[in-house]
């Protein structure tokens, strides 16, 4: 029998770098210094330097990341942030810690990610801030959003947690520019799996104002300036020693993973035309880092079954959207989500990681057309 292909598997990029990384571990271990040091300093100018921003500021989570972005950039209390229900439910538990009030918008029915069109309708005074979502390691539509948020004075938050290296074309004569540059602040997230992933949670703010950057940094460390002396109120969260010495690592692997992962999206895009599936789509003005590769079809749960039968490990991201979440329920009261509703029952994300291999990936979609097929 054929062995079993998960859907992710950050244990074959430790392998493939193990000697640096266990070299880099070694490194800290034997310095003893295990927190906002040497490593983190380093890993924070590197992964500016790589994005093209002035200030990265890393944290201990993704979620963290987004929440003190916002309370940076002085969003708080009374203040309403649009995003999308069809997201991580970290995007919206961030707003909320923030002390904001999440407004859920939908998304558009090619890309999965923020319609700018439903921004319109989820404009109030109380409106401070929009929070776009590079879902899957597919930008968001910047350009429109961009524009709305200039014409209303809004802040642009990027929620870049999936899109490691993804960027966008602002404009058709305009130069590419990585996500988390585009708006006021963005944030990362470096959870094991993500094209970017730590060995345990991580996070980073990243910014091109001063301010922001200053603010954050007060933020993470209890409102630290000197130690013990707080001169604001702020929180515990740092990315620890060891977390950025793997992070430098595999940071120098970044673009050709993400190289790898667009050559097995093409393979399963060719392999996959014409069927019963609708296969996600790469525009002209995105550069998509395929953090997931996500499928829509009718019978979703059948052919997912049919696929665990087969040794094929999958996922959905998300199968309960936000306002569909026991404890988020209220948010959805008076939104118009009928596409985030309706990808929720159809979504399927197939095997993608760096090393994944030619051949398992054929076997995933010649499962995969088998399993359609069956399924009717």
């Amino acid at each position: 029998m054929a062995s079993a292909i998960p859907q992710t598997d950050p244990h074959a990029e430790y392998l493939a770098c193990q000697q640096e990384l266990e070299t880099a571990i070694h490194r800290v271990l034997e310095r003893g210094r295990y927190i906002l040091d040497e490593e983190v300093q380093a890993f924070e100018a590197e992964f500016a330097a790589y994005l093209g921003a002035q200030q990265a500021i890393g944290v201990a989570s993704g979620t963290d990341a987004l929440h003190l972005a916002l309370r940076a950039c002085g969003v708080g209390n009374g203040d309403e942030v649009i995003t999308v229900a069809h997201t991580a439910v970290a995007t919206v538990a961030a707003i909320e810690h923030a002390g904001a009030t999440p407004v859920l918008v939908d998304v558009d029915p090619q890309t999965f990610t923020l319609a700018p069109e439903a921004l319109a309708g989820a404009l109030t005074p109380r409106t401070r801030a929009i929070v776009p979502v590079h879902l899957y390691g597919q930008p968001a539509d910047m350009t429109a959003i961009l524009a709305f948020a200039r014409a209303h004075k809004l802040l642009v938050i990027e929620d870049c947690a999936q899109a490691h290296g993804a960027a966008y074309r602002v404009g058709a004569a305009a130069a590419w520019q990585k996500v988390g540059t585009l708006g006021a602040a963005a944030a990362f997230s470096f959870y094991p799996t993500k094209n970017l992933g730590a060995f345990g949670d991580g996070g980073c703010v990243v910014t091109n104002d001063a301010v922001v950057a200053e603010q954050v940094r007060l933020l993470r460390e209890y409102g630290w300036r000197e130690r013990y002396v707080s001169s604001a109120r702020g929180w515990n969260s740092r990315l620890d020693e060891i977390q950025a010495a793997v992070l430098r690592v595999k940071l120098r692997q970044l673009d050709r993973w993400n190289d790898a992962r667009r050559a097995l999206a093409a393979l399963y895009d060719r392999t996959l035309a014409g069927k019963a599936i609708v296969t996600p789509v790469q525009l002209p003005d995105r550069h998509h880092v395929f953090h997931q590769y996500v499928v829509r079809l009718k019978e979703r749960d059948r052919v997912r079954a049919m696929l665990t039968s087969a040794g094929i490990g999958t996922g959905i991201h998300y199968p309960l959207p936000v306002h569909r979440q026991p404890a988020y329920r209220a948010l959805g009261e008076h939104a118009q989500l009928f596409v985030t509703d309706s990808i929720s029952a159809e979504i399927l994300s197939l095997p993608m990681y760096p090393h994944l291999g030619v051949a398992a990936a054929e076997r995933v979609a010649a499962e995969l057309r088998r399993a359609v097929t069956r399924s009717g």
